[in-house]
């Protein structure tokens, strides 16, 4: 078998260990992404009826207030959605177009 050949065949037999030394790894991370996509989503949803607080945005998906805060910001800072009025200590958000 010719240098190049070994090569090549190590190449694979190296990308296939790391692979399977990821794979649990890569598992993790796509879980995480998709919970994130299912949180934004939701978020966005519950503002298509109107204006909410960042509590009432959490009661509505079920997730934490602290969890629904740091989404809200994030999608804030992108001008996925903008502070609208205040109600009573809190400020409401709607979408931004």
């Amino acid at each position: 078998m010719h240098q190049p050949e070994k090569d090549q065949q190590a190449k694979k037999a190296a990308m296939k260990m790391l692979r399977e030394e990821r794979k649990t790894l890569i598992k993790a991370a796509s879980t995480k992404m998709k919970h994130q996509k299912n949180a934004i989503d939701a978020i966005l949803d519950q503002l298509k009826a109107g204006a909410k607080t960042v509590p009432a945005i959490a009661a509505a998906t079920g997730a934490s207030t602290a969890e629904t805060l740091w989404y809200v910001a994030a999608l804030k800072k992108y001008g996925e959605i903008k502070e609208a009025e205040k109600d009573g200590g809190y400020f409401k958000y709607e979408l931004a177009n």
